[in-house]
């Protein structure tokens, strides 16, 4: 990825303007001179009279209590602060009167005033004298036109009888070209916010968007598509066994090259490599956008299909689990169980259960079932199929059931499902199921490492083809998803769901052993 290009130095452009933007909306916001406030809070609420109704009664030492109507005291810390962009000045205070703010204390009575300043703001005090309009009245306090500069403030502690702590306490009065405002604080003296909390919250939302927007440009993903990507529709039929791979691929396909969608109707080997024969047959354009899987080499299609070995698939008998065979199988007694010569268990060994054998096959249109055939049996299956549910023969005098499913995945379920069944799969699929397990032939497991270094010369094993209606044209999407398959993605694709890549085995001739 070029990180200096163009488009990224733009993106961080854009985002260090916007940082940029926001701190200026904050030096604006405090800075600029647009607007004078006064703030106050309330920073203290204390009983201090032993019949306060708020609950919170403290015990008070001395002689306090002879002090007449003392009994319901409090203390409030009245706070008022110049929390604007600009300095107060006497004038600024609008009201008729002498003084120029009102403290209402609702439902209290004033009985003492003190006043408060913070150090080097002693000239203040020269404002807090009765000339100056200082006084109290019943629940009303009367402040004097205090000027203030910008972050000058001033406290009031007020003594009151009556009421209840927490009852509202109000600052009345107006400022010219500005505002009287309530303040909130967690502590009596912490700092104010420099700006309000709208502009905060715009200020947070525009830096986090345009800081996401420069990291999802920057981390972008900007690697160019696969060579030869091509736009349009195609359609994967055939084997049901290689039906997770070819869906996996078809995803990728479409993440690297956009235009291009694929769809994946796996219905058995035999079953798609005769429907693009036919499809062919009927229009030969119609059919350059179908692939059909499958797994070992069709017949019977005539000889407009175009076969690509594509992988190496392992195949496995599988047993239901309550069957136990740690050594597995030999050849030998699995063509004795499909002749129909051997139908319990107990028959091949004394240790095993006394079950029926059942045996769940595929249909005549799976691959996966002519590869065992091919490989396994060296014939066809001779016991015919004798159940439709794999459970009751419909054939009483047939000497073992025997039924015919028309997936892999029906095929492992019903394995799973019926003590004593017997069947087979893809390994992968297989080791991924539960309730069964693969059958070792020969003593060999089903294992594609061992098959790739030479180690095994397990036989039941077959290559995928990949099938198109003729050659695929150069530039059409056929070509290139199946270029794209025997390249690095789809050999990882291959691999990862355990299957040989066929582009992987040129050395060792693995895919030409048919």
């Amino acid at each position: 990825m070029e990180w200096l290009s163009a488009e990224n130095v733009v993106a961080v452009g854009t985002a260090l303007l916007g940082i940029v933007a926001s701190g200026v909306m904050v030096w604006y916001e405090r800075r600029v001179p647009r607007r004078k406030r006064i703030g106050y809070r309330v920073q203290m609420d204390n009983p201090i009279g032993d019949d306060v109704r708020s609950g919170r009664a403290n015990r008070r030492l001395g002689l306090f209590d002879e002090a007449p109507g003392m009994t319901d005291a409090t203390l409030v810390l009245l706070r008022i602060e110049n929390d604007g962009s600009q300095s107060i000045a006497d004038n600024d205070y609008t009201g008729r009167e002498l003084h120029g703010l009102t403290a209402v204390f609702t439902d209290r009575t004033i009985r003492g005033v003190s006043v408060t300043q913070p150090d080097g703001t002693d000239h203040l005090m020269d404002h807090f004298t009765r000339a100056a309009g200082l006084g109290y009245d019943g629940n009303t306090l009367r402040i004097p036109r205090v000027p203030l500069n910008r972050g000058d403030h001033f406290k009031l502690l007020v003594l009151l009888s009556g009421g209840d702590v927490g009852c509202p306490i109000r600052l009345i009065g107006g400022i010219r070209d500005g505002e009287v405002h309530p303040n909130r604080s967690a502590t009596p003296d912490e700092t104010l916010p420099l700006f309000s909390r709208a502009s905060r919250l715009i200020t947070i939302m525009l830096t986090v968007c345009v800081v996401t927007l420069a990291t999802i440009v920057v981390a972008r993903d900007d690697t160019p598509p696969p060579l030869g990507c091509e736009k349009g529709v195609l359609k994967i039929t055939g084997s049901t066994a290689f039906a997770p791979v070819t869906q996996e691929l078809a995803k990728q396909y479409e993440k690297d090259c956009e235009g291009s969608r694929i769809t994946v109707d796996a219905r058995g080997s035999a079953a798609g490599a005769a429907e693009l024969a036919a499809l062919g047959a009927q229009s030969a354009k119609s059919a350059r956008s179908v692939i059909a899987f499958s797994d070992g080499a069709a017949t019977d299609v005539g000889g407009e299909l175009f076969g690509t070995r594509v992988a190496l698939s392992v195949f496995t008998l599988v047993v239901n689990d309550d069957i136990r065979l740690p050594h597995g199988l030999s050849l030998a007694q699995v063509r004795r169980v499909y002749r129909g010569q051997v139908t319990r268990w107990k028959q091949l060994d004394a240790t095993l259960p006394d079950l029926p054998i059942v045996l769940v096959s595929r249909n005549a249109d799976s691959g996966t079932r002519q590869i065992f055939q091919q490989r396994v049996l060296g014939s066809w299956e001779r016991v015919p199929s004798t159940s439709l549910d794999c459970v009751r023969k419909d054939d009483a005098s047939a000497p073992v059931t025997r039924c015919e499913l028309d997936s892999t995945d029906k095929v492992l379920d019903k394995v799973a499902e019926l003590p004593g069944a017997l069947g087979y799969s893809e390994v992968t699929l297989a080791k991924g199921h539960k309730g069964l397990r693969p059958v070792p032939l020969d003593g060999a497991p089903a294992s594609v490492s061992d098959i790739e270094y030479g180690k095994s010369e397990y036989p039941y094993r077959g290559v995928e083809y990949a099938y198109t209606y003729g050659r695929p044209s150069a530039g059409s999407l056929a070509e290139s998803f199946l270029a794209y398959v025997s390249q690095g993605t789809g050999e990882n694709v291959i691999r990862a769901h355990g299957h040989l890549p066929c582009s992987a085995t040129q050395s060792t001739g693995l895919c030409e052993d048919d």
